[in-house]
């Protein structure tokens, strides 16, 4: 993606260029997996509820249709239109932060986001045209909900973000603090050991 540093890690500041580029970045790959999400979802939405479709594969996971008209583990059940509103009002405060943001933000934090947007927006198309979320990924070796590409997304892409967050706050205090000490004190300290 070629997001410029300033030597610690830090992001730059953005050129004109560069925040069209961010921001090109984020809306292809929040598309792009949009689009898987969608696609797997109408493919496995054409077998019959409950049924297993593959697996299970090397024990770990298998291939089953369930519709979801709450949250995992059964959390609010039958909210499927207000839980879609709220994935979007999250969706349009992350997109609202990334703007803000957009001159200053990592490529880990991007990527975190555009799939965290992505992942909200596919399950929220599905609570309000099918009134449920198709879900069809199930783990076998441990009592899981069952979950999809979207919920892949907000999970994976929270993960980025939040390490992005980290990694950049680091480097921030690494600066700061290299910045803060007076040329040469540096040295003196390692003569005096």
């Amino acid at each position: 993606m070629g997001i410029e540093t300033d030597g610690q890690g830090a992001p730059r500041g953005r050129s004109r260029d560069g925040i069209l580029r961010a921001a090109g970045a984020f809306a292809l790959i929040a598309a792009l997996w949009l689009a898987a999400d969608v696609a797997t979802k109408a493919y496995f939405n054409g077998f019959a509820l409950g049924s297993v479709v593959g697996g299970p594969y090397l024990g770990i996971f298998q291939f089953r249709l369930v519709h979801n008209t709450g949250m995992a583990w059964g959390l609010f059940g039958d909210s499927t239109f207000a839980l879609g509103v709220m994935s979007v009002v999250v969706c349009a405060v992350l997109t609202g932060f990334f703007l803000a943001n957009i001159r200053r933000i990592t490529a880990l934090e991007l990527v975190g986001l555009a799939l965290v947007v992505a992942g909200g927006i596919g399950n929220a198309l599905d609570r309000f045209t099918l009134g449920y979320v198709v879900d069809f990924i199930e783990t076998t070796f441990i009592d899981f909900p069952v979950f999809n590409v979207a919920d892949i997304g907000v999970t994976c892409g929270f993960i980025l973000f939040v390490l992005g967050l980290l990694l950049s706050f680091k480097a921030s205090e690494a600066s700061s603090e290299g910045s803060a000490q007076p040329e040469g004190s540096k040295g003196s300290k390692e003569e005096g050991r």
